[in-house]
C-alpha cells in the first residue's frame, strides 16, 4: 500500500470511525488551500485511497464506495492525509484534475458559478488553480471560438512559439520601465506557460513543489 507522510506508523490503524463505520473527510486543494468538499470514508474507502493515490469515499445515500472522477474524469490526486487530534476526522490534501463539485464548481463551498469567475478576486494561488482548471477544461471540451482551443488544436510548435513571443514581450516591457505593460505581458506569459504544461501533462503543482524544495534549500 502507498503510505502518505501523515499516515505512516499506526496512524491509519488508529482512525476512529463512528457507529456507522464512517469518518468525515475534509478535502482541501493543495495549491489554494480551499476546502473542496466534505465527504465520508469508511475503512475500505480509506484503504483504497491510500493504495491508489486517488480519493475514494463512501456514499451514505447509495451505501456504496465511489471513486471521485470515475465517470467525470475529475479525479483527485492525494498529496497528504492527516487526522485531527481525536483521530475521528480526516484532512485529505489533493491536487484535483477538475472541479470538485457535481455542479461544475471548483469547490462545493464555492459560491461563484462559472460565469462569475471572471469577477473573482481571490488569492494568487486560487487564481492559478482556477486558471489551470479552465485550461484543462478547454483541452478536454475544445469549445469553438476559444483561444485556448486554438492553441491546443495547433499543437506544441504553436504553443512553444507563443511562449517564446511572450517571453520577448516581457523583456521589452521591463526595458520600457512600464509597470502596467510588464504586468500585462507577464500575465500573458504565465498563461501560455500553463497551456504548455497542460500540453505536456505536467501539473502546475509539480512546478510549485520544485520551487518549494529550492526555497527550503536556500
Amino acid at each position: 500500500m502507498r503510505l502518505f507522510p501523515a499516515l505512516t506508523g499506526n496512524v491509519l490503524a488508529n482512525v476512529r470511525f463512528d457507529a456507522q463505520g464512517l469518518a468525515p473527510a475534509i478535502v482541501q486543494d493543495q495549491v489554494s488551500g480551499a476546502v473542496l468538499t466534505l465527504a465520508y470514508m469508511n475503512e475500505e474507502s480509506l484503504a483504497r485511497t491510500v493504495e491508489t493515490g486517488e480519493t475514494w469515499f463512501y456514499s451514505r445515500s447509495r451505501q456504496q464506495l465511489w471513486h471521485k472522477g470515475e465517470t467525470s474524469g475529475n479525479t483527485q490526486k492525494v498529496i497528504t492525509i492527516d487526522t485531527d487530534c481525536d483521530n475521528d476526522a480526516l484532512l485529505v490534501v489533493v491536487s484535483p484534475a477538475g472541479p470538485a463539485c457535481h455542479t461544475g464548481r471548483f469547490s462545493c463551498f464555492d459560491g461563484f458559478v462559472e460565469s462569475d469567475r471572471q469577477h473573482f478576486g481571490g488569492t494568487g494561488n486560487e487564481i492559478l488553480a482556477l486558471l489551470e482548471d479552465r485550461i484543462r477544461q478547454r483541452e478536454r471540451e475544445r469549445p469553438e471560438g476559444s483561444y485556448t482551443t486554438y492553441l491546443f488544436d495547433k499543437g506544441i510548435d504553436k504553443i512553444l512559439k507563443k511562449v517564446g513571443e511572450e517571453t520577448a514581450e516581457v523583456i521589452i516591457a521591463a526595458k520600457n520601465d512600464s509597470a502596467d505593460e510588464l504586468r500585462y505581458e507577464t500575465a500573458d506569459l504565465l498563461y501560455h506557460v500553463m497551456v504548455l504544461l497542460r500540453e505536456r501533462t505536467l501539473p502546475l503543482q509539480d512546478v510549485l513543489t520544485e520551487l518549494a524544495s529550492r526555497y527550503a534549500a536556500r
